[in-house]
């Protein structure tokens, strides 16, 4: 990618066509999970969600940020997060903010023992994490499509790294998942390329996880999770679907936004 965002979108919209993940898989709930363990790279959490890497690994760095400007400080962290992180006129015309609009501050998500998403004091070694909510109002024979933008600043890459692990394993230890008490996600896979495999060269590490979101007495509508790091900076963006919306519609809008949102965490860093 090397700063550019249609080189992160190729490669999602790339990966999302030839991934096999068209089957059905899904992005967890609100915001990034929390660490647990390491390897995120290494294996899928899925064998559906496998597809067969079209490039080897390789020890060149995707990303090097000028370390003066890398955050040190839950203060540094929290300023990153909130220059990142798309707010709903970011994501196009007509986006409105939801209700919550944005996470508690000193919070971020996690899957408890049963599925259910919850926000939580950050952990050691989180310098600050945000969430914001946005949704494209329903509109005449379309319904309203509701998306999150999240980001989270970590101390150290090991730790961003292992966010990255856990998201990819939650699919394994939790194939329905409860975002809020009167919704589920069902049929999750999900697949983690490292940089290097699959053409993907826009991030350290990334994660798709695709599914079908369930509101109570309603359909069932295709739902994306997609979570990309570049050094110690997680990025994540989800799309829930909605009647009259395309999923390769859905698909664009959040590889647009994440990779965008890359865009601006090598710009705040100043690499190269």
């Amino acid at each position: 990618m090397r700063g550019n965002a249609h080189g992160v979108q190729g490669s999602w919209v790339t990966l999302l066509v030839t991934g096999s993940l068209l089957a059905g898989c899904s992005a967890h709930g609100a915001d990034g999970g929390s660490p647990r363990r390491t390897g995120a790279s290494a294996h899928t959490a899925s064998p559906q969600a496998t597809a067969p890497p079209t490039g080897g690994s390789t020890a060149t760095p995707v990303f090097t940020p000028d370390a003066a400007f890398v955050p040190r400080t839950s203060k540094d962290g929290q300023r990153l997060v909130e220059s990142v992180v798309f707010t709903p006129g970011d994501w196009g015309r007509g986006f409105v903010a939801q209700d919550p609009a944005v996470s508690r501050p000193g919070t971020w998500a996690v899957l408890d023992d049963g599925c259910r998403w919850e926000r939580e004091k950050a952990p050691r070694g989180v310098l600050a994490s945000l969430s914001r909510y946005s949704l494209l109002p329903a509109d005449g024979s379309k319904g309203a499509v509701k998306v999150t933008a999240a980001a989270t600043a970590h101390s150290s890459a090991l730790g961003a790294d292992e966010q990255l692990s856990t998201t990819l394993e939650e699919a394994l230890r939790c194939p329905v998942q409860h975002p809020r008490d009167d919704t589920r996600i069902t049929g999750l896979n999900s697949l983690g390329t490292p940089f290097g495999a699959r053409e993907q060269e826009y991030a350290d590490d990334s994660v798709l996880e695709a599914g079908q979101y369930v509101e109570k007495d309603g359909a069932a509508q295709p739902y994306r999770w997609m979570v990309a790091r570049l050094g110690t900076v997680v990025v994540a963006v989800s799309v829930t679907g909605a009647k009259g919306h395309t999923e390769q519609e859905l698909q664009q809008l959040g590889a647009d936004v994440l990779g965008q949102m890359l865009v601006r965490v090598q710009q705040r860093l100043k690499g190269k």
